[in-house]
């Protein structure tokens, strides 16, 4: 696995990267983890279940991603990728240069690749149409592609002109037992509506393990977002047994079941619309209780279940029995699987 954002930083991808490599770990897989150094914390560590990670010396460019001139990290790379008989690279996000330079130095080695893409992209924007351009190079000849929804991969295929053949959708996922209701924290004779998000720049500054405390204060859970490949946001929302209020974008419809989710037009009045609507059911009694929301979200998504698509759906065991031959030429080099 290999990214830039991974803990101490917090985020959605962090959290993707460490539940699935736990998970893979359950299945008996061997799992390394390499990002780049996070103040202080250099060199190897261990996590839970024996899950090393390597953390890398390379200069931090831009929002925690590492400055890109690809041959810089080939030394390390190569070391690690030796070292510990790696057969598969698994790299994380579009924004992290060290995912881009781990899947080129991976194919020079003959290594099997696969991408993630957690995010959705534009096409008009400066930046959206060099990322898109780096996606292009970078994702050429690797192996499987791994999408978070329907929506992203039909962006991710026509920002990297792929064959959507090899590209696979496989969710997010949470861990229930982190965000389980709790009705006695409402307060009696008020509808609460919670808006919450995550300890980022743009988005506001509250602790990771503060969100549940917050969250099952509430009976509504508000998301305003205007793009998302996914939202992890309202799973846990929903988890937590919120009824869920949400901007119709991107990937979001794909989520929950329609009676569990309120769709609205990211627009203030369609959203009030939706509010006022569930507020009418909350008092007349109409929604589904806390404990039962969380039940069926808790069957929904699941990381072992995340962790056993990832296994099969094409992806891991689809390599174990194919070989990689590169072909090269005055242009480039070719990939060829047999």
């Amino acid at each position: 696995m290999v990214s830039d954002f991974f803990y101490p930083n917090m985020g959605g991808v962090e959290s993707h990267i460490y539940q699935l490599s736990q998970c893979l770990i359950e299945r008996g897989h061997k799992v390394i983890i390499v990002t780049h150094a996070y103040g202080n914390r250099k060199g190897i560590r261990y996590l839970t279940k024996g899950l090393k990670v390597y953390y890398l010396p390379l200069k931090v460019m831009y929002n925690q991603s590492t400055a890109t001139t690809i041959f810089h990290s080939l030394p390390l790379l190569r070391c690690i990728f030796v070292r510990e008989c790696i057969t598969i690279v698994h790299s994380h996000s579009s924004f992290s240069v060290l995912a881009h330079d781990a899947l080129f130095h991976a194919k020079t080695m003959g290594l099997h690749t696969v991408f993630t893409d957690h995010s959705l992209f534009g096409f008009a924007d400066v930046s959206s149409v060099l990322t898109n351009k780096l996606l292009t190079v970078s994702l050429c000849d690797t192996n499987h592609i791994i999408c978070v929804s329907f929506t992203s991969k039909e962006n991710t295929v026509l920002r990297g002109a792929l064959n959507p053949e090899i590209v696979s959708v496989i969710p997010n996922a949470v861990d229930p037992t982190d965000f389980t209701p709790d009705p006695s924290r409402r307060e009696d004779g008020k509808i609460t509506i919670v808006v919450i998000s995550r300890l980022v720049y743009r988005k506001g500054a509250l602790e990771h393990r503060e969100v549940r405390n917050v969250l099952v204060q509430g009976h509504i859970f508000l998301n305003t977002s205007l793009t998302e490949a996914f939202c992890m946001a309202i799973v846990e929302g929903a988890s937590c047994g919120l009824q869920v209020v949400s901007t119709k974008v991107g990937g979001i419809p794909e989520v929950l079941p329609e009676d569990l989710i309120i769709l609205c037009e990211p627009t203030v009045k369609s959203l009030c619309e939706g509010l006022e609507m569930v507020i009418a059911k909350q008092r007349a009694g109409n929604l589904l209780s806390p404990a039962a929301i969380h039940n069926r979200v808790k069957t929904l998504y699941t990381w072992r279940n995340v962790a056993k698509r990832t296994e099969k759906a094409c992806v891991y065991n689809y390599f174990q029995h194919k070989s990689i031959t590169f072909f090269c030429h005055e242009s480039g080099y070719y990939l060829a699987l047999s």
